[in-house]
């Protein structure tokens, strides 16, 4: 193994939800479920703890994009209610399970890439 890694943007290996130091492993085990390690390059992978921000974001974003869509059937068509619901809850559902994984894995890159830690007290 090397211990020297060529720099990679955090937001290629984010995007594609691999290692953030080799660009090769895996980053996931299921569906968002991080590593223990580094298949590859042996990167331990504890340090990868996103915390809500991933689901902030994905709320944010898909709900700019459903609201958009909504509204924009909605005043085009003017379908019932139950009908829009029944068009945009699966929408709902894909989009956010969609932006889930890549942006997790983007957050654990830009935390490996900028060595971001927990917040500590100096005694």
């Amino acid at each position: 193994m090397r211990s020297d890694y060529p720099p990679i943007s955090p937001y290629s290996t984010g995007l594609a939800c691999q290692c953030p130091r080799c660009g090769q492993g895996k980053l996931y085990d299921g569906f968002i479920t991080v590593r223990p390690k580094c298949e590859v390059c042996g990167l331990d992978l504890a340090f990868a703890d996103a915390g809500d921000g991933p689901a902030v974001f994905v709320m944010l974003i898909a709900g700019g994009i459903v609201l958009g869509i909504t509204l924009w059937i909605g005043a085009t068509y003017d379908p019932p209610t139950w009908l829009l619901l029944l068009i945009m809850l699966p929408i709902t559902l894909g989009v956010c399970l969609g932006l889930l994984r890549p942006l997790k894995s983007l957050l654990v890159s830009l935390q490996y890439r900028n060595k971001a830690e927990q917040g500590r007290l100096e005694p």
